[in-house]
């Protein structure tokens, strides 16, 4: 089975049947809490040992500075999640849209900060080269597939935020450190194909 066909069962996945998956982080437990959408990119290249796309954010930044993310941003008014994470990625490391093989979007999470993010899945060939765009981007990396989705590799922890204490993942590679919603979307991948195995 390739890559591509077992990222498109995983997505089939029906409600009834799918594993235990994170559903975010509500602020306050208000799940009527307004919230923005957003996407994000999960570029998988289609190599004999899979590797995950991800970007380091510059430390100079507002929001997220120095954070590990999958290329993505808020989805513009005219636009779904498939075409929004197609462009941030194009944006960011450029990626170029034709060059992606879209699988799909996977499983919605919910930050604490009021963004539903949507991450789409897309498969890209081995070896491509991708340029960061300094304002948004230190660096591009990979991480193998198979270190993401081995569960030995998440780990759970906890932090006091706004006088609540709230619960998250994070995924140590080399010296970096992967954490929060990006670390909550592998996970949920992770889940995912290991119900369809």
């Amino acid at each position: 089975m390739t890559l591509a066909e077992r990222l498109k069962i995983a997505l089939a996945a029906s409600d009834r049947d799918q594993p235990v998956l994170l559903t975010g982080d509500y602020r306050d437990n208000d799940p009527a809490m307004a919230t923005y959408p957003a996407a994000v990119l999960v570029a998988i290249s289609d190599a004999r040992d899979p590797m995950v796309i991800l970007t380091q954010r510059p430390e100079t930044m507002r929001q997220h500075a120095g954070q590990i993310a999958f290329p993505g941003g808020k989805v513009e008014p005219d636009e779904d999640a498939i075409v929004a994470a197609l462009r941030e990625a194009e944006e960011e490391i450029a990626l170029p849209r034709d060059r992606v093989q879209v699988i799909g979007p996977a499983d919605r999470y919910r930050t604490v900060t009021g963004f539903e993010v949507t991450p789409v899945l897309g498969v890209i060939p081995p070896a491509i080269t991708l340029t960061p765009s300094e304002a948004e981007v230190a660096e591009v990396f990979e991480v193998p597939l198979a270190y993401l989705m081995d569960d030995a590799n998440h780990v759970q922890g906890s932090l006091e935020w706004q006088g609540r204490k709230r619960q998250y993942y994070e995924i140590r590679w080399q010296e970096r450190r992967i954490w929060g919603a990006t670390a909550a979307m592998i996970v949920n991948l992770s889940r995912r194909l290991k119900w369809t195995q």
